[in-house]
């Protein structure tokens, strides 16, 4: 995919961007261990003659984790980066771990945001140091550490993609692995693999671990614009709970749950039905 890779220096901080594609500007909160490299669902909007920007947000890539201590201050430098792109406003998508970044941005910047769109996102408390998850995730995606486990990740992948697809598909799902295969082809097994090979933690995971609690009812219930949250039934990664949250607080916001394969809602067989229902809100 052709993109456009830059750096800006906001306040003696570092923030990293992407831009791919040309048109109305869409504003992309990526997930955990991503970075402006994410290109999942993009094509599509891209060919439907949107722009993509995708900073990577704090303590992923070369973005400054200090621009992260709050989700508050994360969003203040992605209004910065606004402003340097010459941008009044955009649609906001907001992908899973990114979920709380792309509410607190709908919430406190009504004025910059058309649309919020939430994938299979976060939208409440998440992982507590009470979950097992969480405790590990604590001790293989911190540095150093994480880069070695996504050194082995991709090599495994790289050398086995089909075996660790296998392997790694129930995180995702709550299907059966027999199931999953009737719902996949080879290009997405292909693009599982491009995933974990531009993946990393960096400092972002853990920024993320630490900030789920940080979003509240009474930030969701503030959101003014048009706002599509998407999930998978068979989410095995995000607990549907959270698209049900988001739809109790914020005022007319759309449910749409898919039966789509899992929480990487962008693969699969019904790839194309999650484009279109993207498609249409947008346009709408």
């Amino acid at each position: 995919m052709k993109r456009r890779v830059e750096t800006i220096t906001i306040e003696g901080h570092t923030l990293e961007y992407s831009v791919a594609g040309k048109g109305t500007p869409i504003l992309v909160m990526h997930g955990g261990h991503s970075n402006c490299y994410e290109e999942f669902g993009y094509t599509g909007l891209i060919e439907q003659g949107y722009s993509i920007i995708t900073p990577s947000r704090p303590g992923y890539g070369q973005t400054s984790k200090e621009i992260g201590k709050s989700l508050a201050e994360a969003c203040r430098f992605y209004v910065k980066l606004l402003d340097h792109l010459q941008i009044d406003s955009v649609h906001v998508m907001a992908i899973s771990a990114g979920g709380p970044s792309g509410i607190s941005f709908a919430s406190h910047y009504p004025e910059r945001v058309i649309t919020l769109t939430l994938q299979s996102a976060v939208t409440k408390e998440w992982l507590t140091p009470k979950d097992a998850e969480y405790r590990m995730g604590k001790i293989l995606f911190r540095p150093p550490v994480e880069k070695w486990i996504w050194k082995l990740i991709s090599s495994l992948n790289n050398a086995f993609p089909r075996l660790m697809f296998k392997a790694m598909s129930p995180q995702f799902s709550t299907l059966s692995f027999q199931r999953i295969k009737t719902m996949m082809d080879e290009k997405d097994i292909e693009a599982f693999r491009k995933m974990n090979s531009r993946q990393r933690s960096g400092d972002g995971f853990l920024l993320d671990l630490s900030q789920t609690a940080a979003i509240s009812s009474k930030e969701l219930q503030a959101i003014s614009c048009s706002v599509l949250i998407m999930q998978s039934v068979y989410d095995g990664f995000i607990d549907k709970s959270h698209a049900h949250h988001a739809k109790k607080h914020i005022p007319g916001a759309v449910l749409c749950l898919l039966h789509s394969w899992g929480h990487l809602i962008w693969l699969g067989k019904d790839a194309a039905e999650t484009d279109r229902i993207i498609f249409e809100f947008l346009e709408s």
